[in-house]
């Protein structure tokens, strides 16, 4: 089992920053698998975000966010970030932290290829 526990979410303005961590308490699918960061906003579908593997060399972001967001992993701390820019009130959502064993490629922005999930912490970009 893996839990993952997200922190870091609240209230911006439009073109605010905020940076969301999620700790993964025993750090084995940290350290051999992807982390990744998936959001909801009500009424729409689960959407995601950005991936990291394990070394940290190869991270994919969702086209909405990409040149705004980055994703980055702290192995030493099992921690993964991610530092958000620039947000819109369409960044709205409940942010979901994600990690999967032997994902390949092609899945990673499929959220049904991930093994463990955080419980959430709300964005809300609003002025």
């Amino acid at each position: 089992q893996e839990r993952l526990v997200e922190s870091g979410g609240g209230f911006v303005q439009p073109g605010g920053s905020l940076k969301l961590t999620c700790a993964a308490a025993s750090g084995r699918t940290f350290r051999n698998g992807a982390m990744a960061w998936f959001r909801q906003a009500p009424g729409k579908e689960r959407e995601f975000v950005a991936a990291i593997f394990r070394n940290g060399g190869h991270t994919y972001y969702g086209d909405s966010v990409k040149g705004r967001f980055t994703i980055s992993r702290d192995n030493a701390k099992t921690t993964v970030y991610l530092q958000m820019n620039s947000l819109k009130p369409e960044d709205t959502a409940v942010y979901y932290c994600a990690a999967g064993m032997g994902l390949i490629l092609s899945s990673i922005r499929n959220g049904h290829a991930y093994d463990y999930w955080g419980q959430g912490t709300q964005v809300t970009v609003s002025s």
